[in-house]
């Protein structure tokens, strides 16, 4: 399920006072449940041009609801209300998998470590089916 956001060009997100931009989205940015819901908005606000409407999936979750995510995500799924990524927690490291959690907003990782993307790929693939 898609969610939609106004984000200032410069960056940031619009607050639920629809006058402030957040950094980071959060709680208290203003969602939107349709692309159309979110233009009806822009459209009463007074530097519209300077706002873009961005689209929130599953996939891109992780940027935005899970702050505590660090590092680089190279992919993510969806598994059972979970988003599941690789993720290279700061360069040079380790591979991990990242199990975010969208009902509680917790991250785990998982404790395996892989020293390249083929070696992960497998348990990436499986995950939920051995779970």
């Amino acid at each position: 399920m898609s969610i939609y956001a106004l984000q200032s060009l410069a960056g940031g997100f619009l607050d639920e006072d629809l006058e402030h931009f957040n950094k980071i989205f959060d709680d208290w940015c203003i969602q939107f449940d349709s692309y159309e819901d979110a233009m009806n908005i822009l459209q009463t606000l007074e530097n519209e041009q300077t706002i873009d409407i961005v689209e929130i999936t599953p996939l891109s979750y992780p940027k935005y609801f899970f702050n505590s995510l660090q590092g680089t995500i190279y992919t993510t799924r969806e598994v059972d209300n979970k988003i599941i990524c690789v993720v290279e927690p700061f360069i040079g490291s380790s591979f991990r998998i990242a199990i975010c959690d969208l009902k509680t907003k917790q991250v785990k990782l998982t404790k395996t470590r892989y020293k390249s993307i083929p070696n992960i790929e497998n348990a990436f693939a499986n995950f939920g089916d051995t779970e």
